[in-house]
């Protein structure tokens, strides 16, 4: 199967994962992760976005798990308040690839070679 292969605008590298997971906890449970988890998307989008972070953002609510993204809102809220946007989106964008990068996830789409 090809078809997850590669991306478009949002990821499909745990689409099987999520389903099994899904499956797992039930789909009220997941879908309220998935409520979450929009939330979250929303926080980052409308308080750390200088404007280039939108895939960075969606790749890793997507990818790394609710409590990572949670921590690093948390650490932007206490440790940047203060900063102009610019500073906290950079705060925040590496913090999200620190974490992916401990975990072993890579927050890039993965495109199909021309």
């Amino acid at each position: 199967d090809r078809a997850g292969e590669y991306d478009s605008f949002i990821t499909y590298l745990h689409r099987e994962q999520d389903m099994r997971k899904a499956k797992s906890m039930g789909i009220e449970a997941y879908s309220a992760e998935q409520a979450v988890k929009g939330k979250l998307l929303d926080a980052l989008l409308t308080h750390y976005n200088s404007g280039r972070e939108k895939t960075l953002f969606c790749l890793a609510v997507n990818l790394l798990d609710v409590g990572d993204v949670r921590t690093v809102l948390d650490e932007a809220r206490r440790l940047a308040p203060e900063l102009p946007a610019k500073e906290k989106a950079r705060y925040v964008s590496n913090r999200l690839r620190e974490i992916a990068s401990e975990r072993r996830i890579v927050l890039k789409l993965r495109k199909k070679a021309k």
